[in-house]
């Protein structure tokens, strides 16, 4: 089957296809740098990253952009209250806690980075290409886009109106400035203020809306359409209706965007994720708690378009089928006593014979992986390939079989556990890790009673699902320094 997405401006499943064959074009809006990433984060960019891979072992050339939003009223607001106004340092420290949580949870780097302070001057260019269009106007307190002017209307990718979504908008188009003309306009650049960053403009000193920003970034480096325009679902309306229509009236070109793709949200034991509520996770918090691979595999085990409740249930979910996993692929890299494997049989799910028949059954899973990856990235049906593959694979690994066939099945094992659940997946850890032999810490001999005794506690709360007492267990643990990994034939601990 020929891969299909998700359009949400067609709101419509479509065939995938790019200007340039075998070429993909992909920018994903980014971060505004004035905190730590959080849950919400996490989730956007792994359904990117897991889109970024799929397309690479489809065999396309990917160009991936994703930007940093590095001034901003937030921005801004926070350097002021906190560093005397160093924004810059502001962004550059989290700039470094992004890559940091992003290279924790297994995200492969996008291939550009830029800054929109980098491209002031070619916002300046399109605004001042949109004014002389009849597409914007300067007004006292800066520039802003005539939406009356555009061809399109809004809801292009919510399918409403502006007044139903307006309440949504959180003031970032009705709440910015007194110049405007009409409610619906919003602002390209904003006059300067005081304590604030500015550049200098031929409407005098400022800086840009948040709007103009990823429209300059994108066709700066894409020179024109591109194939694919992502980011999360609360992106669409106000941020990428105007990009909408600032980019397609800046260069005539409509649909400036081949295809919109939006991940959903995240929701924490069913509520929205807020301060005010007191669930709000940073990245770095959870994973004080949480394998970082384990969430990785939590938050893509459902299909990125959809919202995902995230709740204590759902970790221990992950890190049960995780471990699963693992302990098959750890199993499959122990197996293997030669690095020239014989040929092994067909695989046929009809062969009566085990291997054979084996083969052919982690084959069909490995098929179906590809049409569920093919069908808008489907990364839920995905993962049950793989569980069903490791099934299988287990049953041939614990096989009565000689050594050579023995070693055979294991080299097969662990190629097909890396190319599915690696490659594309990104849930497994390096075979170097899971390999090593741990060096004997004289500090376990006075800890064992105790940690074997908290580690049965555990297993207790666990299995009556007392997930409160579980996760106290484990804090306790984790004060004490030790690390537990579940696998199926129980928990395994180690010291930090």
């Amino acid at each position: 089957m020929a891969l299909r997405v998700h359009d949400t401006r067609r709101r419509e499943k479509v065939p995938f296809t790019t200007m340039r064959p075998g070429r993909v074009s992909m920018y994903v809006c980014g971060v505004t740098v004035y905190d730590r990433c959080h849950l919400g984060h996490a989730r956007c960019y792994l359904a990117f990253d897991l889109i970024h891979r799929w397309l690479e072992a489809s065999g396309y050339d990917v160009d991936y952009v994703q930007n940093f939003t590095d001034v901003d009223d937030k921005i801004i607001a926070r350097a002021n209250e906190t560093r005397d106004g160093d924004w810059l340092g502001l962004v550059d420290e989290m700039i470094e806690g992004y890559y940091e949580d992003m290279d924790a949870l297994n995200i492969l780097r996008a291939d550009h980075y830029p800054r929109c302070t980098e491209h002031v001057e070619g916002m300046i260019a399109i605004i001042e290409d949109l004014i002389e269009r009849g597409h914007a106007y300067a007004s006292e307190d800066g520039v802003y886009f005539d939406v009356s002017s555009a061809p399109e209307k809004y809801g292009q990718l919510t399918g409403q109106s502006f007044d139903a979504v307006r309440a949504g908008a959180g003031g970032r188009v009705g709440g910015t400035g007194g110049g405007k003309r009409d409610h619906r306009d919003f602002a390209l650049w904003k006059a300067a203020k005081p304590d604030e960053p500015t550049w200098p403009s031929p409407w005098g000193d400022g800086r840009p809306g948040w709007h103009i920003e990823c429209t300059a970034m994108s066709l700066d480096r894409f020179d024109g359409a591109f194939d694919i325009h992502g980011g999360g679902h609360d992106l669409r309306f106000p941020h990428h209706e105007a990009e909408i229509f600032q980019g397609e009236c800046h260069t005539d070109h409509a649909p400036l965007v081949h295809h919109w793709l939006h991940n959903g949200f995240v929701n924490v034991d069913g509520e929205k994720m807020s301060k005010s509520l007191g669930n709000f996770w940073t990245i770095r918090e959870i994973l004080e708690r949480v394998d970082p691979l384990v969430l990785r595999f939590a938050l893509i085990n459902a299909h990125y378009r959809s919202p995902i409740d995230m709740n204590e249930a759902l970790l221990h979910d992950a890190e049960r089928n995780h471990g699963r996993l693992i302990e098959a692929y750890a199993k499959a890299l122990r197996q293997r006593t030669s690095d020239h494997p014989v040929p092994l049989p067909q695989p046929d799910v009809t062969n009566q014979d085990p291997l054979s028949k084996g083969l052919g059954l982690m084959e069909r899973m490995a098929a179906g992986f590809a049409l569920a990856m093919d069908d808008d990235f489907n990364s839920r049906e995905a993962i049950a390939k793989v569980l069903g593959g490791v099934r299988e694979a287990t049953r041939l690994l614990d096989a009565d079989l000689d050594e050579a066939d023995a070693n055979a099945v294991a080299h097969h094992c662990v190629a097909w556990f890396e190319e599915l659940a690696g490659d594309v997946l990104g849930v497994l850890p390096s075979p170097d890790v899971l390999l090593a032999e741990p060096e004997e810490d004289p500090r376990r001999a006075e800890v064992a009673d105790e940690v074997e005794a908290l580690l049965l506690q555990r297993t207790e709360a666990r299995s009556s699902k007392d997930w409160p007492a579980a996760d106290a267990i484990r804090d306790r643990l984790a004060a004490m320094g030790v690390e537990v990994t579940d696998t199926a034939d129980g928990p395994v601990w180690t010291l930090r």
